[in-house]
């Protein structure tokens, strides 16, 4: 099979990644809201919304 993935990679990530205030909310209000229930050796995972 040829290669089909060049050798040299362009750097396109920069290191001056800053989320957004809306992603850091979206993350939080899910975190809150998101309930792990252990019952009998199985997780069960609820949105409370």
């Amino acid at each position: 099979m040829a290669k089909m993935y060049p050798k040299s990679r362009p750097n396109r990530v920069s290191n001056n990644l800053v989320p957004r205030d809306e992603t850091i909310k979206f993350l939080l209000d899910y975190s809150k809201a998101l309930s792990v229930i252990n019952y009998k050796n199985v997780k069960f995972e609820a949105l409370l919304n």
